[in-house]
């Protein structure tokens, strides 16, 4: 049975996956290719985690310019966002739908600004 785990790796998923791979664990996968899996899963959730994150501070960053209605501001944050979220769709972190919800849902913002 896994220990009880702490607030920290209960929010933390990667915390969680180095938990269970290196612990001793009798419901642990022993095969080779299933645990070569549980390491990928982890990089790949981390490497999702980060571009997700950069995403987030691309349109932050937009919106903070709209609030500030800088009109050539917030049109040079877009430029950078659409490149980011564009290169998120492209690696598979995003739905190609999502991709091009959240690029329009940006321009729209910055073609409203007056």
């Amino acid at each position: 049975m896994h220990k009880p785990l702490s607030k920290c790796q209960t929010r933390k998923k990667h915390v969680v996956f180095d938990y269970i791979y290196t612990k001793e664990d009798p419901t642990l996968a022993n095969i080779k290719s299933a645990k070569k899996r549980v390491i990928t899963s982890a990089k790949r959730a981390e490497l999702n985690k980060a571009v997700k994150s950069g995403v987030k501070t691309a349109t932050k960053k937009v919106y903070a310019a709209i609030e500030s209605g800088d009109k050539n501001a917030a049109s040079a944050a877009l430029t950078s966002a659409i490149s980011t979220i564009e290169k998120a769709g492209s690696k598979g972190v995003y739905h190609k739908c999502t991709t091009s919800r959240k690029v329009s849902r940006l321009t729209k913002a910055v073609n409203k600004m007056a």
